[in-house]
């Protein structure tokens, strides 16, 4: 590491009814990645988007190598260096990789035209020092998968030739080889001596990458500590204020009858083959694999989201197909998408609104809707999932991700259906919000529920499933009791890489 090119000053963010930082410090050398990490509402995003430009600070100062910086907006700190990889990317759906890459940076001809050819191989070359070549330049980022549009993302920062590059959670849709892909790159350009601010909930990644760890709690700044002098216990007191004797909760629940069976599922795509696969009331089944091994799309011919081409489905004895999510919840079934802003939630709607939109016609069953009524539940589910708002009336896109994905939870609890389908539901959310999260997990199992549970984090798949089915290229290659002796990361693995051994 080198000098210091970034430092933050006792930085103030006042918003409406809340002081989302207080009085914080920071600093970036040349050559480092400095992780940001805190429970969501820690400050984290908001200290990068003063950082950034995107917010003005009430109080403090920054500076840049040594000298005051006043940012105007983000198109000020990207001319001056500082650019940003989100975790919600920012692409254009209708527009290919390369006009995203290159947008309003297009290259010309000497005669003032669009130089196609050279965008096309400079958004190539981008790719290519990310291992994503395969990645054609030429189609639109809607027909790419989120991890690729990602990988999209992180070229288009390159692009600047930047000095500081803020990452705010950009391993959450990626699969091991693209973060593999990622670290290499990040590796490269902290020995091309750029700095950068690392903001994940990951905390298996941070010894792969990291130099330093900030800690954020309640907007205040708690301790700055190297890469190897805080374990992970330490650092988890430090996030959440409180020692964490055990964070994935699985109390012992006696499994009373079947809530679902599927037999032999097949989807049209053959990404699902010949599924068979049970859960009972009490209990947790998890569902684990490689991306691409076709779990969501399971779960979404559960849900009747996927057409089922064939197979047979029981819920609580009696058989029955989906053909659409209002037949599944009208079964009892619910669904937590594994990408909560585009499937389970209205980011332009209210908390209070999203609370009851699955819910609606349990809550008011003669179809006068009041509006009292449903604050009050809001209100209710606010406080027992301890959603972080200075109002229910909020926006939910206003929300943290760990926010966002309790009013998720909230939606669900308000129908309260017998079985509910968890994919991913800890995904870009930090530890304290995952404890809470399997806190609720294991009192709905504990009340009766049946849970399916999707995960690619394989300790908490062990952590929370009472079995766990292993899928590979759309078909399940092996069950895993809890009590079974190989009931571990390494049978998993090896059933997720190699399948079923005959």
């Amino acid at each position: 590491m080198g000098k210091t090119i970034l430092e933050a000053k006792h930085i103030t963010k006042l918003f409406p009814g809340m002081k989302a930082l207080d009085d914080v410090d920071f600093d970036l050398q040349e050559g480092e990645v400095h992780i940001l990490v805190g429970e969501n509402g820690a400050g984290k995003s908001t200290l990068s988007k003063v950082l950034l430009g995107a917010y003005k600070p009430e109080g403090g100062e920054i500076f840049l190598d040594g000298q005051p910086l006043k940012l105007t907006g983000t198109k000020d700190a990207i001319e001056k260096g500082i650019v940003a990889v989100y975790q919600e990317n920012s692409l254009v759906p209708y527009l290919n990789s390369a006009q995203n890459i290159f947008l309003n940076r297009e290259p010309k001809t000497k005669l003032g035209l669009l130089d196609l050819k050279k965008m096309n191989d400079d958004a190539r070359e981008l790719l290519k020092i990310l291992n994503c070549e395969y990645i054609d330049v030429t189609k639109v980022v809607s027909s790419l998968s989120v991890a690729e549009q990602q990988m999209v993302e992180i070229a288009k920062a390159l692009s600047f030739s930047p000095r500081i590059i803020v990452f705010d959670e950009p391993t959450s849709t990626l699969s091991e080889r693209e973060v593999e892909s990622l670290f290499k790159q990040i590796r490269k350009l902290k020995a091309e001596g750029l700095g950068i601010i690392y903001v994940s909930h990951r905390m298996q990644e941070f010894p792969l990458i990291g130099d330093r760890i900030t800690v954020l709690r309640d907007g205040k700044k708690i301790g700055c500590v190297g890469i190897n002098e805080c374990s992970d216990a330490e650092l988890v007191k430090m996030m959440v204020g409180r020692d964490v004797s055990q964070v994935y909760v699985r109390n012992k629940t006696d499994f009373s009858e079947e809530a679902l069976k599927v037999e032999n599922f097949c989807d049209q795509d053959g990404r699902v083959k010949n599924v068979s696969f049970n859960v009972r009331k009490g209990e947790i089944v998890g569902l684990a694999g490689l991306v691409g091994a076709g779990r969501t799309e399971t779960a979404e011919m559960i849900y009747g989201i996927r057409p089922i081409a064939s197979g047979k489905m029981t819920v609580f004895g009696k058989e029955q197909l989906p053909k659409t999510p209002t037949s599944a919840v009208k079964m009892g079934i619910g669904l937590i998408s594994e990408d909560r802003k585009r499937q389970g939630l209205a980011l332009n709607e209210s908390i209070a609104q999203n609370n009851v939109a699955v819910s609606l016609l349990k809550v008011f069953p003669n179809f006068f809707v009041n509006n009292s009524k449903i604050n009050q539940i809001a209100e209710e589910f606010k406080e027992k999932l301890r959603i972080m708002t200075t109002s229910v009336g909020k926006k939910t896109r206003f929300l943290s991700g760990g926010n966002q994905q309790k009013v998720v939870l909230a939606k669900w609890l308000s129908q309260d259906p017998e079985i509910l389908i968890f994919d991913e539901p800890t995904r870009g959310i930090d530890v304290g919000a995952k404890m809470e999260i399997y806190n609720l997990m294991d009192r709905m199992a504990s009340e009766g529920k049946a849970i399916i549970m999707i995960s690619s984090e394989l300790p908490e798949i062990i952590g929370m499933s009472d079995r766990i089915y292993i899928m590979k290229e759309g078909e399940i290659t092996g069950e895993l009791k809890r009590e079974d002796p190989d009931f571990n990361q390494e049978k998993i693995g090896e059933l997720m890489m190699l399948g079923g051994a005959e």
